[in-house]
């Protein structure tokens, strides 16, 4: 059972302890991601992850890696569109190292004029490798085309335009109005003593003042039906179907887990079935929700020769409408209810799953479900709840096209106009 405390500087701590494992994972949550940016600084929350691992006024960036490889453990980040996190998995008997790096990466880290700029030709070379991954670049086309200008449409890693300018005192204001206590979570998972454990917390994190941030206020966004492609000299065409979703609550999680499973999100689901094994046009396809805190979406995505291209569409079509006229069977429902309390019993067995469901559920301000809740709240998922999380998908109308391949403007147009008229 997991317990909250509160640093004396008011950041939030939540901890689970878990008696049979040596490992403990900690993570450090920042509400804040590539959604509270601008057109101007688009990359800068990715860059300050970035910043954070190359040195403190104690340690340089060698040392900060060292430290924890020398122990066997890991230390790493990520950075999502509404969130960073910041995270270390050790022995029990380390997780006094592991909070002290953290804290100094998070509190203390130099952000050397240098370190900068070479930085900005690493991050460089990052968005040319996601530019030049067609699956990656697909997801980012439907994302800029379905939230248009809106910033959760920006790309995560920002644009070579956006990068260049950004300076230390772009990163630092960024920081301070987004890095204070409001908006930090600690989340831990795993072998610890309690006691130890704040007190190392408090010396560590809780004497810091932070000041007072200026969150950007983030208006709702709005789903755009629209079509895009990017000609790219490969030899697939990747192909993105964007739905309005439902954003991240628990009365539409299970239901949409379960359809997820059913229409695209296993080997056993129809769209797999259909497109894959019964016809052979693609050897990747699939489908999987994205959840937001005020939006969602729901994105079928295939990687297939050119000339399958009107088939496969045809065929996911097809399948949407089939679920769309009939819904799913109660065997499917009972088979995939299994699926997921078995995947969901699996992952408690990770230190690292535990520390991430604590910190993300904390840090949106969502309800932290216990194993009985999730288990209770999968299996009371019935055909109703099925039916109104298809119509709320797939009824609406709401569809987005992305295409990256060796295919021109009016294959997209025709491929998109086919979607829109077979789905009304």
């Amino acid at each position: 059972m997991y317990k909250k405390f509160t640093l004396n500087n008011g950041i939030k701590v939540i901890a689970e302890k878990i008696h049979h494992v040596r490992s403990t994972s900690i993570g450090v949550w920042i509400n804040t991601g590539s959604i509270y940016e601008t057109f101007s600084n688009n990359g800068v929350s990715h860059f300050i992850e970035h910043m954070l691992f190359k040195g403190t006024f104690k340690r340089t960036a060698k040392e900060i890696a060292s430290s924890i490889d020398s122990l066997g453990g890991q230390l790493n980040a990520f950075t999502s569109k509404e969130c960073t996190c910041y995270y270390s998995k050790v022995l029990d008997s380390h997780i006094d190292i592991a909070v002290d790096i953290l804290s100094d990466m998070l509190l203390n880290s130099k952000f050397d004029d240098k370190d900068i700029l070479k930085e900005k030709s690493v991050i460089c070379e990052e968005i040319s490798m996601y530019e030049d991954s067609p699956e990656d670049l697909v997801y980012d086309s439907l994302s800029k085309t379905i939230f248009h200008k809106h910033s959760l449409g920006f790309p995560i890693l920002g644009t070579h335009k956006s990068i260049g300018p950004l300076s230390k005192d772009n990163m630092l204001d960024f920081m301070e109005n987004n890095y204070n206590s409001d908006n930090i979570v600690i989340a831990i998972a795993g072998s610890f003593e309690e006691e130890h454990l704040i007190e190392e917390l408090n010396k560590k994190f809780g004497q810091y003042k932070f000041r007072p941030g200026i969150k950007k206020a983030i208006d709702k966004p709005v789903f755009h039906s629209n079509y895009t492609y990017t000609n790219k000299d490969i030899e697939q065409v990747h192909l993105c179907i964007g739905f309005e979703g439902v954003p991240n609550d628990e009365e539409s999680l299970y239901p949409l887990l379960i359809l997820n499973n059913v229409f695209g999100g296993s080997m056993s689901s129809r769209l797999f079935q259909t497109i894959r094994e019964e016809h052979g046009l693609a050897y990747s396809i699939y489908t999987h929700p994205s959840l937001y805190n005020d939006f969602g979406l729901f994105t079928t995505y295939a990687s297939l020769n050119p000339s399958q291209l009107t088939k496969t569409i045809q065929l996911i079509i097809d399948e949407t409408k089939e679920l769309t006229n009939n819904y799913i069977t109660e065997e499917e429902l009972r088979c995939s209810k299994e699926q997921l309390k078995g995947n969901y019993i699996l992952g408690l067995e990770s230190t690292s799953s535990i520390m991430t469901m604590l910190g993300k559920s904390e840090i949106f301000g969502k309800k932290i479900r216990t194993q009985e809740d999730v288990l209770k709240g999968i299996d009371k998922v019935n055909m109703v709840d099925m039916e109104k999380i298809i119509n709320k998908i797939f009824r609406d109308k709401k569809v987005s096209l992305s295409l990256v391949g060796k295919l021109d403007e009016t294959t997209t147009r025709k491929s998109f106009e086919y979607i829109k008229n077979r789905l009304i």
